[in-house]
């Protein structure tokens, strides 16, 4: 049977089908919804880690415990995971485990883009590159039989495009592959350097033996054509190639670690020139010149940034470009903005109000930083805001650290804010430490953590407390408000900011787009008590907008937050039985 799916649902698909039966992951853009599609499959256990090293942990521990296992993560997620991956590639696997990484050219959702074909150059892993939906579930597939018959984990790059696009899928019925016995073997699977020191050699031939493998493998195919200009190309280059030059000669790697030599000599020694396509860095022109296969065109001609396209790939090579409609005025730019009653939302007035120094941190709260809230300072990765603080306060003095706040929402202190309370606290840091405790994982469309009381498959689980964690690390001054109370909000921050000790104020209001969460019905501006003073405007709410020298409330857009109001002077937002 066919079916059309998402390239995340395709590769959850090939879990299902291949017997994998645990899946861990932490959500992150674009690799969300692989273990949300896995999760509706009873057989497989599918859960939400606090952050991708765990997941990656345990995922390896139910590999060792002979199933096949699976984690999955975003680019960024993986510099998380580096350290068990690493050491991974020494110890072996007993069951197979696959570990897929999306990619996300052009940062559509992203801190910064990364090719993850390095991290898998650098651990000596196999990594192999999906197209399309029908080669996610294919790979996925053929990852475990490699991860299982070379003995490590096997990596699984996808990227936005292939992630969040449609096609076709040939499906299949699920293969069960029974629990293989756990052998106590401490010489492969515990890493001290006398055992570690024996494992490399097996890394090494393993290697050999994987690029002996490429050589042959199906996935890395030849589609021979016009002899004047062949194509090396992988993942989404292959179908912007296709659609470009349908009767071109291609070599479409689908193994992109390694990768072969021969194969490629001998494609480069049947074409007159040879160009490589790929996304982002030069990692299979580097391996082709490095052995001493000509170029003819590579990253000089399409450059290191961004994701590539068809037009793209025409512009670079000289074509003529297809006709397109072209408007007479500019459209509009529709930059991304906190929703309609964002909890988040009167925080970052408040502390814009205030002149703080706010450190940032990775979430939907970064839209903070866009006008006119204008709130974050800093936005580096999962956690920074916290460690970050301690040291800018450090080497600042006592006067940054009263006038210099940390933001981090609630999942993401579960992720990797923790550890960097606890550097404070330890280290006789005096920092106050905000938690925008939203009840959920926000950004990237509203997973469960461990502080929401909910598993991965909806099932009641125990919930975090926020409060007794900071107390349990040493924090003696936790206080918790709502963050539509602004001048609540204000004078707690000002208290804490005082304060001669580590402080945590947790910011609490469930996301207005929780099911559970009602809106209240939407206020109205009484024009007659309007004087046009724009001051509601300075909150940012998309509710909210200014013409005829009056304010105007969006009915479509307003949730009733009442944030509006505590801004007018004058009374002219109001409920509507109150005009």
């Amino acid at each position: 049977m066919k079916q059309l799916m998402l390239g995340n649902a395709a590769v959850a698909r090939g879990l299902y089908e291949a017997g994998c039966r645990f899946v861990s992951a932490y959500p992150g853009t674009p690799s969300t919804e692989i273990p949300e599609c896995a999760a509706t499959y009873k057989e497989i256990y599918a859960e939400w880690a606090p952050n991708e090293k765990v997941a990656y942990e345990a995922a390896l521990g139910a590999a060792f415990g002979g199933a096949r296992s699976f984690c999955s993560m975003k680019h960024v997620g993986l510099n998380v995971a580096a350290d068990p991956l690493f050491t991974s590639s020494y110890t072996g696997v007993n069951g197979g485990m696959v570990v897929a990484v999306a990619d996300d050219p052009a940062m559509h959702s992203s801190q910064n883009e990364q090719d993850s074909r390095h991290y898998a150059i650098a651990a000596k892993l196999p990594m192999l590159e999906p197209s399309d939906s029908a080669e996610c579930l294919e790979f996925t597939k053929l990852a475990f039989e490699l991860s299982e018959r070379f003995d490590c984990p096997c990596l699984l790059r996808t990227c936005t495009r292939v992630a969040h696009s449609q096609s076709l899928v040939e499906l299949s019925d699920r293969v069960e592959h029974m629990l293989k016995p756990f052998e106590r073997n401490p010489v492969k699977y515990v890493m001290m350097p006398a055992n570690a020191i024996k494992r490399h050699p097996a890394v090494e031939q393993r290697t050999a033996d994987l690029v002996e493998y490429a050589e042959s493998a199906a996935i890395n195919r030849v589609e021979m054509g016009d002899t004047e200009v062949g194509y090396v190309t992988s993942g989404t280059g292959y179908q912007y190639l296709r659609e470009c030059f349908p009767n071109a000669s291609i070599l479409k790697l689908g193994m992109v670690n390694p990768l072969p030599v021969k194969l490629i000599a001998d494609f480069a020694a049947r074409v007159k020139k040879l160009i490589v396509v790929e996304e982002l860095d030069g990692i299979i022109e580097t391996h082709l010149r490095a052995n001493g296969i000509r170029v003819d065109g590579g990253k000089d001609i399409f450059g290191p940034c961004g994701e590539l396209s068809q037009n793209r790939i025409r512009a670079a090579l000289g074509m003529k470009l297809p006709e397109f409609v072209s408007f007479d005025e500019p459209v509009p730019q529709r930059p991304p903005a906190l929703c309609p009653g964002c909890p988040h939302r009167g925080l970052f007035f408040t502390l814009s109000k205030l002149g703080v120094t706010v450190m940032g941190d990775i979430g939907c709260y970064t839209l903070g930083a866009l006008p006119p809230l204008k709130a974050l300072d800093t936005t580096v990765c999962m956690g920074a805001s916290i460690s970050g603080i301690h040291g800018f306060n450090t080497v600042r003095g006592a006067e940054s650290a009263k006038n210099t706040v940390a933001v981090i929402g609630d999942s993401t202190f579960m992720h990797s804010g923790i550890t960097g309370l606890v550097d404070i606290v330890y280290n006789k840091g005096v920092s106050t430490v905000m938690i925008l405790d939203n009840s959920i994982t926000g950004m990237t469309g509203h997973q469960q953590n461990p502080t929401t009381g909910k598993t991965l498959k909806g099932e009641d689980a125990p919930a975090v407390s926020l409060e007794k964690l900071c107390g349990a690390v040493g924090v003696k001054r936790v206080r918790v408000c709502d963050p539509y109370a602004l001048d609540e909000l204000k004078a707690i921050v000002s208290e804490e900011l005082a304060a001669d000790e580590p402080s945590v104020i947790i910011a609490r209001r469930p996301c207005m787009l929780l099911p559970e969460v009602k809106a209240a019905p939407a206020l109205v501006v009484d024009k007659d008590k309007c004087v046009g003073c724009k001051l509601c405007m300075q909150i940012g709410c998309p509710a909210l907008s200014f013409g005829d020298k009056k304010a105007h409330v969006d009915p479509t857009l307003c949730v009733g937050c009442e944030l509006c109001t505590q801004m007018c002077r004058v009374g002219a937002i109001c409920k509507r039985e109150a005009k």
